[in-house]
């Protein structure tokens, strides 16, 4: 494919898998999450699901991490345009965090107790760490460097991964013994989660907003507040505080739904991935919500349980979605390939 690809003058195909592609293992960890947590609901049909899921989770970081070494090896430069994008040098934090989300489902499926899995939390929690101290890094450097300072165009819900991202740190931190830390890391997350959304919302209302090809990365948004809820029950909270966290998290899936018209008209590529995670964010919440709502008065419990059913079954069918169009759209060429160039539209003169 590669000496096709340069006998015909074209870049290989390989040069173009950027580190966004690992939405696709975020997307189905947090699938694999969801339907574990509806096993007491659904008995143990949903276990074997999550187990299946979570299968082919390992599969695709293992795929996209040996493909993300080789493209290193051979393209170098096109990862050095990663890390100069201003949007796509976000998605690095896709990579330890897809690690953090295997180690997350290992510890739910089978227990903390599986050897390897603190040492693998621990680099995936500081490689986590470490994106973001770098993404923030670059805040201070003089946009004029190329790769830095903070313009408009590096404001899009892809921070979001990076800088909040280190939310994730409890649910997998917990069980396994590192709560301190976790809750250390955990705050982050929570410091800037408020600042990100603030500086979104300056954007729209000053520059309008991001591309319409990453208009998916709105559901991002829903995110935040879904894995802050788990993370916080996690960490011995209160439930009335997984409550306004999961207020928040409808709220914003509300509000990011009234996209999905014009969505549905965009032609698919990656960014379409970033409707998974934050959906099978939000449904693991809610099935989590309504297990304990059972477990206390029951009052109102079937009909939340209802509501996360509702919500584990459009995940499960939006993942089902963008894997066949994944499939498709690999086996036709059109997703490893140069990103849109908006057209440059000529402004006509005043008259003399």
């Amino acid at each position: 494919m590669d000496g096709i690809a340069k006998s015909s003058g074209r870049k290989p195909a390989l040069s173009f898998l950027m580190p966004g592609w690992f939405a696709l293992v975020m997307g189905l960890c947090g699938l694999s999450l969801a339907w574990h947590r509806a096993v007491p609901a659904m008995g143990a049909l949903a276990g074997q699901i999550a187990l299946g899921v979570a299968a082919l989770a390992s599969l695709a970081f293992v795929l996209l991490a040996l493909a993300s070494l080789l493209r290193l090896k051979r393209h170098p430069e096109a990862w050095a345009e990663d890390l100069r994008h201003p949007v796509r040098h976000a998605f690095v934090a896709a990579i330890p965090i897809s690690l953090l989300l295997l180690v997350t489902v290992a510890v739910a499926l089978h227990g903390p107790q599986v050897p390897g899995l603190a040492a693998l939390w621990w680099l995936g929690s500081m490689a986590q760490l470490g994106v973001t101290v770098w993404v923030l890094a670059r805040w201070w450097r003089p946009a004029a460097a190329g790769q830095g300072g903070l313009s408009w165009p590096v404001v899009t819900p892809a921070l979001f991964i990076p800088i909040v991202g280190n939310v994730l740190t409890p649910l997998a931190g917990v069980p396994l013994g590192f709560a301190e830390f976790a809750a250390a890391q955990f705050g982050i997350g929570l410091l800037f989660w408020p600042l990100v959304l603030a500086l979104l919302m300056v954007r729209i209302a000053v520059s309008g907003l991001w591309p319409e090809r990453l208009l998916p990365a709105a559901f991002i948004l829903i995110a935040p507040p879904a894995v802050i809820g788990l993370a916080a029950l996690q960490l011995g909270a209160p439930a009335l505080l997984a409550w306004l966290f999961w207020g928040i998290a409808l709220f914003t899936l509300l509000w990011v739904a009234t996209l999905l018209p014009r969505i549905a008209k965009l032609p698919f590529a990656v960014p379409h991935w970033a409707l998974s995670f934050p959906l099978a964010a939000f449904a693991a919440l809610t099935l989590r919500l309504a297990e304990l709502r059972q477990l206390g008065s029951g009052q109102g419990g079937g009909l939340m349980q209802m509501l996360a059913v509702l919500l584990l079954a459009t995940t499960t069918l939006v993942i089902t979605g963008l894997l066949m169009a994944t499939l498709r759209g690999l086996r036709d060429g059109s997703l490893l390939a140069p990103e849109p160039v908006a057209a440059i539209q000529p402004v006509a003169e005043p008259p003399a």
